[in-house]
């Protein structure tokens, strides 16, 4: 399955996929909860996590498929990719820990 960007260039339809999964796996395993234990009912809790896995996908599509330039590409250096890499990482432990936070309040 090729998809195209806004210049119709075909690009790569799998950093979409996995975001958007990504996405999804995220905000319903912890969605529902978190909205939960701030007092709203299941279904409005289920509502927030299917907005917020739409929003994800949204930006994703944006990001990943609409405005991708494929001539573009080159080598990134290593201590670049390094230094992105160890960013991802602190900022996936500070999201985790945040979204578990409802869990260990209680």
């Amino acid at each position: 399955m090729m998809v195209h960007n806004r210049d119709g260039t075909p690009v790569d339809p799998v950093p979409f996929l996995v975001v958007s999964g990504l996405g999804f796996a995220v905000s319903f395993s912890f969605g529902p909860i978190y909205v939960m234990a701030l007092g709203a009912s299941l279904p409005m809790a289920l509502s927030v996590a299917a907005l917020v896995t739409g929003l994800t996908a949204a930006v994703a599509y944006h990001r990943y498929v609409w405005t991708e330039r494929p001539s573009l590409r080159g080598e990134i250096p290593a201590e670049a990719r390094f230094r992105r890499l160890l960013y991802g990482v602190v900022a996936g432990f500070l999201a985790v820990a945040a979204l578990a936070l409802p869990l260990v309040a209680q």
